[in-house]
């Protein structure tokens, strides 16, 4: 399984994945984040699903994006692009995969800004090829293991909130993800794009540097229970005498 979070508020855009890769009894790190940035324009994109079926994808459409003889000039159009390299690489391997047993199943995020976009966008593209666009409603989207993290992230993230919140917010989703699944795991790679900028910030954390959040939130978790109104809890309970 996987955890790649896209978030989308005012202020840019903010992207984690995890880096945990499984085939079988194996277990590797790889990258799930793809960062491009060119002269006036910057996105990222986030994949879940069969490894080989994003490695060449994402392969296919770094193709297109070099031999392109005019870069893009919306985001929409660079994710229909990408939808194209999916289809191709379903044609390509679907029924070899489904022979072996394998569904053909990936899941990408995309987000950043071009220079005809009047403000940065985030889009979840399906296997079938089709997409949504991320809104400013229910500002985010999870693709991979989503169960865990969307409490804290519905409970708490609105499309005003600064990157610095978002942030934490995500971090938060994916230490509930990663207490609670035991195949996604450090490290946890971030990618911030910042509004209007053209530019990506990428970040890595280890196990270490997010321990001390990782502890305290626990602990404040069951400290809370302890403080929450409990009168319709001990109406269960039958009275005891003192």
């Amino acid at each position: 399984m996987t955890f790649c979070l896209g978030m989308r508020v005012e202020g840019g855009l903010v992207a984690l994945a995890d880096t945990r890769v499984t085939s079988g009894n194996e277990v590797i790190t790889a990258h799930k984040i793809s960062v491009f940035e060119r002269d006036g324009y910057a996105m990222f994109i986030m994949t879940s699903g069969l490894r080989s079926v994003r490695d060449k994808t994402v392969t296919y459409f770094e193709d297109q994006l070099n031999t392109r003889s005019e870069p893009f000039d919306r985001l929409f159009k660079a994710v229909n692009v990408f939808v194209e390299q999916i289809r191709r690489v379903a044609t390509e391997d679907k029924d070899a995969l489904s022979a072996a047993g394998l569904y053909f199943d990936m899941y990408a995020l995309i987000g950043g800004q071009m220079p005809g976009d009047k403000e940065h966008m985030l889009y979840l593209i399906y296997p079938q090829g089709n997409w949504v666009e991320i809104g400013k409603g229910t500002p985010y989207q999870i693709i991979g293991s989503p169960a865990y993290g969307k409490p804290v992230l519905d409970r708490t993230l609105k499309y005003g909130d600064p990157l610095h919140f978002a942030l934490k917010v995500g971090v938060l989703a994916f230490d509930s993800t990663r207490i609670s699944a035991a195949d996604v795991d450090f490290p946890l790679d971030v990618a911030i794009y910042f509004a209007d900028e053209f530019r990506i910030l990428e970040h890595r954390y280890e196990k270490n540097d997010l321990l001390e959040l990782s502890t305290w939130w626990g602990s404040r978790l069951r400290s809370l229970v302890n403080e929450v109104p409990a009168d319709a809890i001990d109406a269960v309970f039958p009275k005891i005498p003192r």
